[in-house]
């Protein structure tokens, strides 16, 4: 491990599947602590969108690993980039170690901004960041996320099958977890954050009471 990923105050890691509620809860403790957020799922979905926005092919790992190496962490835009396609493209690069290896680089480069910085994930506090401050393990059961899923999709005047959803949850955890590499799980010194009956704000202030004792060691 280089000084240079040592040098940011604060690096919070959040890992978890799928609609467990991490990305919101990442959010909402960067901006109360002023920190720096990066949604790192977002970097493979911005490597896909240029790969098709350019007709590149999804199964060359070279030019891949090109686009990856040479993307914008400053220009991702959630909105367009959860799009339905685009995850379906991120999914078949994102199991490229030569992308994996480019775009784990440059969200340990983001890391290392001051005041600090919350990266959320599925391979923070194992790969990206195992020095992290504090690690959290964000999740829920499958029939939760997936009820959150369909209720997001309802929430946007969109059509939305809950079981589709249901089996789709289940599959990407399958990948998830399976995969050889990075593969979802908690880091060893990871703290669990159940959110299948919780509200943000009570796992806001669970993970916050974290974050201050870490704070003033």
């Amino acid at each position: 491990m280089t000084d240079r990923y040592e040098e940011a105050r604060m690096i919070i890691a959040i890992d978890g599947p799928a609609a467990a509620g991490k990305g919101t809860l990442s959010r909402r403790i960067a901006e109360a602590y002023g920190f720096h957020h990066l949604d790192t799922g977002l970097t493979y979905r911005a490597t896909a969108k240029a790969l098709l926005d350019a007709g590149l092919p999804l199964d060359d790992e070279a030019i891949a690993e090109g686009v990856a190496l040479n993307l914008d962490l400053g220009g991702l835009d959630r909105d367009v980039l959860s799009a339905h396609h685009i995850g379906e493209a991120a999914s078949k690069i994102a199991v490229m170690p030569a992308v994996r290896r480019a775009l784990v680089e440059a969200q340990r480069s983001f890391s290392t901004r001051l005041p600090g910085t919350v990266l959320d994930g599925r391979d923070i506090g194992t790969v990206v960041c195992p020095q992290a401050a504090v690690k959290l393990y964000v999740t829920a059961s499958p029939e939760v996320r997936a009820r959150r899923r369909h209720d997001e999709i309802i929430a946007k005047g969109l059509d939305a099958d809950f079981d589709a959803i249901f089996a789709d949850v289940k599959i990407r955890d399958e990948r998830d977890m399976g995969r050889a590499d990075s593969p979802l799980k908690p880091a060893e010194d990871a703290h669990l954050l159940d959110t299948s009956e919780m509200s943000i704000e009570a796992a806001f202030l669970a993970a916050k009471t974290l974050i201050d004792a870490a704070l003033t060691k």
